[in-house]
């Protein structure tokens, strides 16, 4: 460990749905008051759900000391990988955390979602800098989800983050993965944890023509709409004038495409605390590879 002025291991918290994120604070909070981590925390200033793994190139980052009770804080305004590698450059904190964990993100991070998660990316970055890293998301199902159950979720996860400190402390935890964990909604009566992998469960997503952007809603991380921006504005339907220079479309859900085998959302959905190792390389099918491997020879 780095860590060498604190006797206690030191944990990173970053995220997506920005440092305000009550799934975030119930995360700090729980591990603030086990009493056994340095607690740190680089996140995003504001919302930046399915940014994947973008970083901020062109442009320099802000970042803000930010209050939050037991924990050393900063805001950044860039991305989550953003967030994590700056939390990990020793420019704000004096030594490189041992292990940084993402989350806890609303709403559930399996199947091809994994790619366009900022929850998973912020983890990811961490494991491309060598450093041991979780990110957690929590199944949160809109009218029945309360903020709550970000609180059982992080305690639910806490023998894992725990454990793993454990490893990191004697060296042997492995360097060639990093770990995406995903806890079911009713995580009160969860059945236990499960080692899975990765499904090809994914939201087919498709688009609508819109006036305006006030009519068209916000997208949440859930993959739902959040009703209460569209009612904001009442807008009738019209058709384009063709002296208008923009045409605005809104990105909608319009179903799910179902991977049924043993893997993270098959067994989150039967009520399973998923537990998924992840590296960073998508190695394709065989058979996919053994098609190219007869067709490039004639491609001329």
């Amino acid at each position: 460990m780095e860590n060498c002025s604190e006797s206690k291991p030191s944990v990173m918290v970053t995220n997506d749905d920005g440092i305000d994120a009550p799934g975030l604070r119930s995360l700090v909070r729980v591990l603030v008051s086990s009493n056994l981590f340095n607690v740190l925390v680089c996140a995003p200033d504001s919302e930046k759900s399915a940014v994947s793994h973008c970083v901020s190139w062109q442009h320099p980052l802000s970042v803000k000391k930010v209050d939050i009770s037991g924990a050393t804080a900063f805001a950044v305004s860039g991305t989550p990988a953003d967030s994590t590698s700056i939390g990990l450059s020793k420019v704000l904190f004096p030594f490189v955390p041992d292990l940084v964990v993402s989350g806890i993100n609303k709403g559930s991070n399996c199947g091809y979602h994994i790619v366009y998660s900022g929850t998973v990316a912020g983890a990811r970055e961490a494991f491309f800098n060598g450093v041991p890293s979780v990110s957690l998301s929590y199944e949160w199902i809109a009218g029945k989800s309360k903020d709550d159950d970000f609180v059982l979720a992080a305690e639910a996860c806490m023998p894992i983050i725990t454990a793993i400190s454990t490893e990191i402390k004697n060296n042997t935890y492995p360097q060639n993965c990093f770990l995406n964990i995903d806890v079911p909604a009713d995580v009160a009566n969860c059945k236990g944890y499960r080692l899975t992998k990765q499904g090809k469960t994914i939201f087919k997503m498709g688009w609508r023509h819109i006036v305006s952007e006030a009519q068209g809603g916000r997208m949440l991380s859930t993959m739902t709409m959040d009703s209460s921006a569209s009612k904001e504005a009442s807008v009738e339907e019209s058709t384009l004038s063709t002296e208008q220079e923009h045409l605005i479309f809104q990105r909608e859900v319009r179903g799910t495409q179902m991977d049924e085998g043993d893997n993270d959302y098959s067994f989150l959905r039967q009520g399973y605390i998923t537990v998924t190792p992840l590296g960073a390389l998508s190695p394709p099918p065989m058979d996919g590879v053994e098609f190219f491997e007869g067709w490039l020879p004639g491609v001329h």
